[in-house]
């Protein structure tokens, strides 16, 4: 797997947020301890300052495969074929860097998302000799920047195709995945990986064991009968992801030679690691438990901040902790 480097930009705001909020840490563990992570059993790992942050490639797919993938009722897929296809056309090039850009343009920007996702499909053509379509289509949207710009796009590229799209924004996965099922909204953008856990613990309890994973293919095969028995069916995943992803500063990583997780353990085998992230991290399986397990990491310390959020990436850029839990579409992320 080719590794792959993104930036963060200057996190100056970022840093006055954490000053107006207090110490590092302040909501539990604390960034103000003196055995702090230059007093770790080394110092190869200890935290470097820096101004821009780069993400480490998990090469060993720590993370489930949260691809986007299009969700649509399965009375509607079957009424019109084309809805499905439509929507798998947007699969085919959509990518984790088109999701950084367009949710920088509206959260950093300040565009409308009707102005990028406009600009997104006549970009990349995606009106172009789509057919077929017809009748009324309501594409729903959760209520945060990037799957509003995904159903946005969704709408206007059926619209291309001849649906009369429109979308509508229905608010958490609790709401609209069964508006979803009874056919009051007919398609959706949504999560590999979280859907099809979500879907399997409807149709098999609670506590039913997650079946998603780092696979794509694998997740999506798990995926095909869940849907099927829920009323749903899925089209194409695409490249873009938006899942849990580990960043150090560029000054680091450059000090370091480490573009992927397994090169930092490589690197770091003297425990002077530290990290930041939400206060659950330490026992998540995708987070610092996951880490330990997956790479073989070992930290110093812990710190205590917010979930991929300004302070989190303002302790990275600071020199608080070595590494820190960032989304891997951020739109901070853009270049």
């Amino acid at each position: 797997m080719r590794a792959r480097t993104r930036y963060i930009l200057p996190l100056a705001l970022t840093a006055l947020v954490t000053a107006a909020c207090g110490e590092s840490g302040s909501s539990g563990t604390g960034g103000g301890d003196e055995g702090g992570s230059n007093q770790a059993s080394g110092e190869a790992c200890a935290p470097v300052a820096g101004d821009q942050l780069v993400v480490l490639e998990d090469d060993q797919q720590l993370q489930n495969a949260d691809n986007i993938i299009p969700a649509v009722n399965a009375a509607a897929a079957a009424a019109n074929p084309a809805l499905l296809e439509t929507l798998n056309a947007v699969s085919a090039v959509l990518t984790t860097e088109d999701l950084i850009e367009m949710n920088a343009a509206v959260d950093v920007e300040r565009q409308a998302v009707e102005e990028v996702a406009a600009g997104y499909v006549e970009e990349q053509d995606l009106g172009s000799g789509a057919t077929g379509g017809s009748g009324a289509v309501v594409v729903g949207a959760a209520g945060f920047t990037e799957s509003q710009i995904l159903a946005t796009i969704y709408a206007d590229v059926l619209d291309a195709a001849g649906f009369d799209a429109s979308v509508q924004t229905v608010g958490n996965r609790e709401l609209y995945l069964p508006a979803l099922q009874r056919g009051e909204i007919q398609a959706f953008p949504e999560y590999l990986a979280t859907v099809t856990d979500i879907i399997n613990r409807q149709l098999n309890g609670a506590d039913a064991e997650g079946v998603a994973s780092g696979d794509v293919d694998a997740t999506l095969e798990e995926l095909t009968p869940l849907a099927e028995q829920a009323g749903l069916v899925f089209g194409e995943p695409a490249e873009a992801a938006d899942q849990n992803a580990f960043a150090v500063t560029q000054e680091f990583a450059d000090e370091l030679g480490v573009t992927t997780l397994s090169e930092l353990a490589d690197a770091c085998g003297d425990g002077s690691l530290s990290l930041g992230g939400p206060g659950e991290c330490p026992t998540r399986p995708q987070c610092q438990l996951g880490l330990e397990e997956t790479y073989g990491l070992e930290f110093d310390s812990f710190q205590e901040y917010d979930e991929g959020g300004p302070l989190t990436k303002a302790a990275i850029t600071q020199g608080e902790v070595s590494i820190g839990l960032v989304f891997s579409s951020d739109g901070a992320l853009a270049q």
